[in-house]
């Protein structure tokens, strides 16, 4: 059946299609996510079609030339164990090339991902609560809206916290509808930032940048503060012991958890200002 299988980029309207699978599957994607994402690499979603018929959607975001990401691994239950799902995986990593790539995958995907040359570097824990309790802030910390911030600045600082510069997924990630972007600044130096966003089942806090636990507390109980009712999640990178602990005084409890894998030599992180990442699919 495989043979019957063909992979492409998707079209833009097919990535609600691909967004509403990862709603089945649990993910609670944000409400507007897919306009950023596409920015992210237009050419970075891809389709398998069985005669015709969407069964399997993947993101293989091609950041920089050295560096990129995969997502939305998504074969439709009812067309699993066929091999349309390796014939899409295939066509996407052969998309993305000899760079590094990373992935947040599902635990139980492990030994699949470690067999096509994937390599654990830690878990992501999602923490979320249905009544967060607004960490007390430090009067050093000021925070203020993202838009009142150059957005070169803001750019360069979320640089700091990820693999690669993406200023096109960022354009629209400070600026969607329903999503929050503070800034904090300690003096005159921008030391953090975090954006809120809507999401299927409540809201979703990522990224959450900062240079130290007090940033990240400040910008914590600001955007809770904004946050619309429901409950409210946050993905923590295990490695960050503080990002882990400002989670649970948050009085969040882990949710879900996530692989974070790497085929290649990742690029060097200091995860220590990673108090959030800002998502699932696109890292």
């Amino acid at each position: 059946m495989a043979g019957d299988v063909t992979c492409r980029p998707m079209r833009r309207a097919e990535l609600d299609l691909a967004i509403d699978w990862a709603a089945a599957e649990g993910w609670n994607p944000g409400l507007h996510d897919a306009d950023a994402f596409w920015a992210a690499d237009p050419e970075g979603f891809w389709l398998a079609e069985l005669r015709g018929q969407p069964v399997a959607c993947i993101s293989v975001v091609r950041y920089t030339p050295d560096y990129g990401f995969l997502g939305f691994y998504i074969c439709r239950p009812e067309h699993r164990g066929k091999g349309h799902g390796l014939a899409l995986w295939q066509a996407g990593m052969a998309h993305l090339g000899a760079r590094c790539v990373g992935l947040d995958g599902v635990v139980a995907q492990q030994g699949n991902y470690r067999r096509s040359g994937f390599a654990l570097a830690h878990r992501n824990i999602r923490f979320g609560t249905a009544k967060p309790v607004a960490p007390v802030a430090s009067s050093a910390v000021q925070v203020v809206p993202a838009e009142s911030l150059p957005f070169g600045a803001i750019a360069a600082f979320d640089a700091t916290g990820f693999e690669a510069p993406r200023p096109a997924f960022l354009r629209h990630w400070l600026t969607l509808p329903g999503h929050v972007a503070l800034g904090a600044r300690c003096g005159d130096r921008l030391a953090g930032y975090a954006v809120l966003r809507p999401a299927r089942e409540g809201a979703k806090i990522g990224p959450l940048f900062a240079d130290d636990a007090a940033t990240a507390r400040a910008l914590l109980a600001a955007l809770l503060a904004r946050a619309p009712a429901g409950p409210v999640f946050l993905d923590v990178p295990e490695v960050n012991a503080a990002a882990l602990a400002l989670a649970r005084d948050a009085g969040m409890a882990p949710v879900f958890e996530t692989a974070r894998m790497y085929r290649g030599a990742p690029p060097a992180m200091d995860w220590s200002r990673v108090f959030g990442v800002t998502s699932f699919e696109l890292g």
